[in-house]
């Protein structure tokens, strides 16, 4: 898809979703369990056209997901960051297509905008039998000091995130 194109497509939905719910940890839980239901359908997709095998470890895990993000949103990201354990490591998106033309108004402070993409993870990890928690960290439309731009997903912990800019 057009980067353009599913960055307005992503925009409008978050606007329904705003109009629908009045507080936006509602509207975080509604684009987590959207994002849920799009990656377990997604999933099914990603391995039927790359004939990817059972991953054997988190290194293969990780290499799947960067493969993924590029072919469903054209971005590469960096894997790295791996903990002493070797089960956690970070993707660095230089680039997150969702927050095109976006800017969050104060009052939405609390809105988790890409929380699409964490609940897309975690229903895609979810059915290959990989628990995870995913959660934003920071991305560019709310940025916390002292804390790199980004998506944390973890299972025993792998991390996601978004260069600043």
């Amino acid at each position: 898809m057009e980067g353009e194109l599913l960055a307005l497509t992503y925009g409008a939905v978050v606007a329904r979703v705003l109009k629908d719910y009045e507080r936006t940890d509602e509207v975080n839980a509604q684009l987590d369990k959207m994002g849920y239901n799009v990656g377990v359908r997604l999933i099914d997709d990603f391995l039927a056209k790359n004939r990817h095998g059972r991953c054997k470890n988190m290194h293969e895990t990780a290499e799947a997901i960067q493969s993924a993000f590029k072919q469903y949103i054209n971005v590469q990201p960096q894997v790295g960051k791996w903990n002493d354990a070797q089960n956690s490591f970070s993707l660095t998106l230089d680039t997150n297509p969702l927050t095109s033309f976006v800017e969050l108004p104060a009052e939405l402070g609390g809105l988790c905008y890409c929380q699409f993409i964490c609940g897309i993870l975690r229903g895609a990890l979810e059915m290959i039998q990989l628990e995870t928690k995913v959660q934003i960290v920071a991305d560019n439309l709310r940025i916390n000091l002292g804390q790199s731009e980004g998506i944390v997903c973890y299972r025993n912990t792998s991390f996601f995130h978004q260069k600043a800019r």
